[in-house]
């Protein structure tokens, strides 16, 4: 442990050995995991608030200076922002971390960075350096899967959880999720048309070009209509329509031309160098037992009439992922005999008990958005009434980055567990 401070805040930095393969400890295999722990200098024993990170394949946020929720939390607990296995300065996944190997055993490999294992590493970090007190969670987004995993699987390690746009379905089917979020997607395509109805004219000339010529992005890779249409993913934050406009404002250096910087903004937007885990694991993680995946996006893309992009002003799509991308997108590439046999894998670990979280204990505030294009609201209203001791607080003043637009989420989540009695 090393410990610093910034400005008037108290830094701990947390670097532990953990087992690969928590279902095998003994193996002989082991990484590391990184935690940060954060707290103010005249509150250096508040109660742990853990945060658990979007994603899959995020990073724990890095503080910063200037009035973000990290400062609304400070004021009552200490973080530990946890780097999750596979991410930041915890041991990374990357291209050289499965070279030599077959696309099963990556893919074998890959799958020991799921929500279990990341859990698995939590628990070992609060029994080993935080002397097993029992703490709480604030989950974003892919962190309240996480905490639904936790609370499957340890419930006596928390007092109390908070989760921001990610309470999902504790049953999970990837092909009723997409059933349920491509049509969000189109809902938020027809809303940035609506709002900037010139855009759809310049893009139609960019697809126009891009699908006739062979127009290179500054990583080589070449510019297609479907890459365009992934940058759809935007949409479901604030001000998404707004970057995606500003976007292609500057599409065009002259007629006819593309510029150089909108290929290097298209090129950037749309490449994982930093976060492969987020495109392997996409579909992993509604992968809950016997069953493959078997690319439910792209099946219920095909589905729903394949969203082409010469039907009209040009579609989007959003936070989902296809097989064509692990052959086009530059930093997917090495991943790609990965990627396929994880779809094809069916016999994938349990993420949930659904019986402990019927008979759960702790208290859980949740904030979700009516209209978060990434997480089901009505899957999410189905998990509150399953969970007990869930409140569920349901707005459309947010999109699914509501935690960073506004740091009062998290004192209102907080607050509605002590209204209710406070953590255990």
């Amino acid at each position: 442990m090393t410990s610093y401070r910034m400005r008037d805040r108290l830094i701990r930095d947390h670097t532990v050995a953990v087992p690969l393969d928590w279902t095998n400890p003994d193996d002989g295999r082991t990484i590391e995991v990184f935690a940060r722990e954060v707290a103010h200098v005249d509150r250096a024993d508040a109660p742990v608030l853990v945060f658990l990170q979007g994603g899959p394949g995020g990073k724990g946020p890095r503080p910063m200076p200037g009035g973000d929720w990290i400062d609304e939390a400070l004021k009552t607990h200490r973080l530990l922002l946890l780097d999750q296995r596979g991410t930041g300065r915890s041991t990374r996944v990357e291209r050289a971390s499965i070279a030599g190997m077959s696309g099963e055993a990556a893919a074998a490999y890959i799958r020991l960075f799921r929500a279990e294992q990341i859990i698995a590493d939590l628990e070992h970090i609060r029994r080993a350096v935080f002397g097993g007190i029992r703490w709480q969670t604030l989950g974003q987004s892919y962190g309240g899967f996480l905490t639904l995993t936790y609370l499957s699987f340890h419930p006596e390690a928390l007092s109390a959880s908070y989760v921001t746009g990610g309470l999902t379905s504790t049953d999970p089917d990837p092909v009723e999720v997409y059933r349920r979020t491509l049509p969000r997607v189109a809902a938020k395509t027809a809303e940035f048309y609506r709002r900037y109805p010139q855009d759809a004219d310049i893009i139609a000339r960019v697809v126009d070009i891009v699908e006739n010529d062979d127009i290179r992005l500054p990583s080589g890779d070449r510019l297609s209509a479907r890459r365009l249409q992934t940058l759809g993913i935007d949409f479901g934050m604030k001000p998404g329509f707004e970057r995606l406009h500003w976007l292609f404002d500057e599409a065009f250096s002259r007629p006819g031309r593309l510029s150089d910087a909108f290929l290097a903004a298209v090129d950037d937007a749309s490449q994982y160098w930093g976060n492969p885990l987020y495109a392997l694991l996409q579909e992993e993680i509604y992968a809950d037992g016997p069953g493959a995946t078997a690319w439910a996006a792209q099946r219920v893309r095909d589905e729903l009439g394949g969203l082409a992009a010469t039907d009209g002003p040009m579609p989007f799509t959003g936070e989902m992922f296809f097989p064509w991308m692990f052959d086009e997108i530059a930093s997917l590439r090495p991943f790609r005999e990965a990627a396929h046999a994880l779809a094809a894998a069916d016999d994938h670990p349990r993420l949930y008990d659904r019986a402990r979280l019927a008979r759960n204990e702790v208290p859980v505030a949740a904030a979700m958005y009516y209209d978060d294009m990434y997480v089901d609201f009505h899957q999410a209203e189905e998990t509150a009434r399953f969970v007990p001791n869930t409140h569920l607080w349901v707005t459309n003043e947010y999109e699914h980055d509501g935690l960073r637009q506004d740091p009062r989420i998290v004192r209102a989540l907080i607050d509605r567990v002590v209204a209710e009695g406070g953590p255990l």
